[in-house]
């Protein structure tokens, strides 16, 4: 017999959580995952969010949120901003830092208004190392409600679990009931012979689709996305393309044409070796973030093609099926798709913690 098991999604964005455990439902058959609501304070990903799941969606932010409102739900899931644990975020100022390191807070208030079965929070590697998560586990082991539940957590690789990219998020599931959870879920994807698949490739992701792309704002066409969307890179960035190899990156650009390397490039000899970096099709992709149409803020140039990945290319490396509708402008979509956890990834969570559900 199958169970229902309902869902509430917080700090939803674009809905990678959700699908992913909707995805689960046609792996396993002893529980089914059903949303029936999510709270999302960005307008065009709460619309997205709405747009594919039709459930109910609070567009604002949760501390407006009267947990008393929260309706009967088996698990609760979402991923807490993480801009105020994040390496990237540290040019924030203290207080908006501060601000955002406590919205787990507002998380743990919906468990505890809710008492779900089960509830999995994503982060960044970053929140498992802070203060903030100590005090969490401290709540765990002494709040009335909290310490029924027993807990797993750690940092998951989404490339051992199917997705094409190597993306490191940190996870933290509990069950009401069990002393711990089993930890980590079984990777499925690796180098070893022991493991029944490679990792999945750039290539294996987007190697079916156009080399160039062909619209020039999102438009859907019978019922799929098209978000192959064209830019027009000035002369001067398609050259520095050019110069750029396989694998390669900003150092490349400055041995090769240092006239067309920026001043402050040239005068830093070291440092990351992803900026301006260019995709190897038979490698994963690496970690796909908001602005992934800037080259010159990661590894997001095409692995053949003089430009950099489109919103679709980055939509197939989060692994979003093209039948995902994304609301909002070309830069909204952007964002939506760089924060989502991917959806691959959440359906090897979901379908690690169906037997602890039933």
């Amino acid at each position: 017999m199958t169970r229902r098991i309902r869902s509430i999604d917080l700090f939803a964005g674009a809905g990678g959580l959700t699908l992913g455990f909707e995805l689960a439902n046609a792996e396993q058959d002893s529980v089914r995952y059903e949303p029936v609501l999510a709270v999302e304070h960005d307008p065009a990903a709460a619309l997205t969010y709405k747009t594919n799941f039709g459930v109910s969606v609070f567009d604002g932010d949760i501390e407006a949120v009267d947990p008393a409102t929260y309706p009967e739900a088996e698990i609760i899931l979402g991923g807490p901003p993480c801009q105020g644990f994040s390496p990237l975020g540290r040019d924030r100022d203290d207080r908006s830092r501060r601000v955002l390191n406590r919205l787990w807070e507002h998380f743990l208030a919906a468990v505890i208004k809710v008492e779900p079965l089960a509830f999995v929070i994503e982060n960044v590697p970053e929140f498992q190392k802070s203060a903030e998560f100590v005090e969490l586990r401290l709540r765990m082991a002494t709040h009335p409600l909290l310490k029924d539940y027993g807990y797993g957590y750690g940092v998951l690789n989404a490339v051992e679990y199917g997705v094409p990219q190597r993306r490191r998020r940190g996870i933290f599931v509990a069950v009401r009931g069990q002393d711990t959870v089993p930890w980590p879920p079984t990777p499925t994807h690796g180098e070893s012979s022991q493991l029944a698949q490679p990792y999945r490739t750039v290539r294996d992701a987007i190697g079916d689709l156009p080399p160039l792309p062909n619209t020039d704002a999102p438009v859907v066409r019978n019922g799929k996305q098209d978000l192959h969307i064209r830019r027009n890179p000035r002369g001067t960035s398609l050259e520095r393309y050019r110069a750029i190899p396989e694998g390669g990156n900003r150092f490349d650009l400055q041995r090769s044409r240092p006239d067309l390397t920026p001043p402050c490039w040239l005068n830093k000899p070291t440092g990351t070796t992803d900026v301006m970096g260019r995709l190897w099709w038979d490698r994963p992709a690496y970690t796909i973030r908001t602005e992934f149409y800037k080259p010159e803020k990661g590894r997001y140039l095409h692995p053949k093609q003089h430009r950099p990945i489109t919103h679709r290319e980055a939509a197939r490396l989060q692994t979003f099926p093209d039948g995902f509708i994304f609301e909002g402008t070309k830069i909204e979509i952007a964002r939506q798709i760089g924060n989502a956890v991917p959806p691959i990834l959440a359906k090897a969570i979901a379908e690690h913690l169906a037997d602890s559900l039933l």
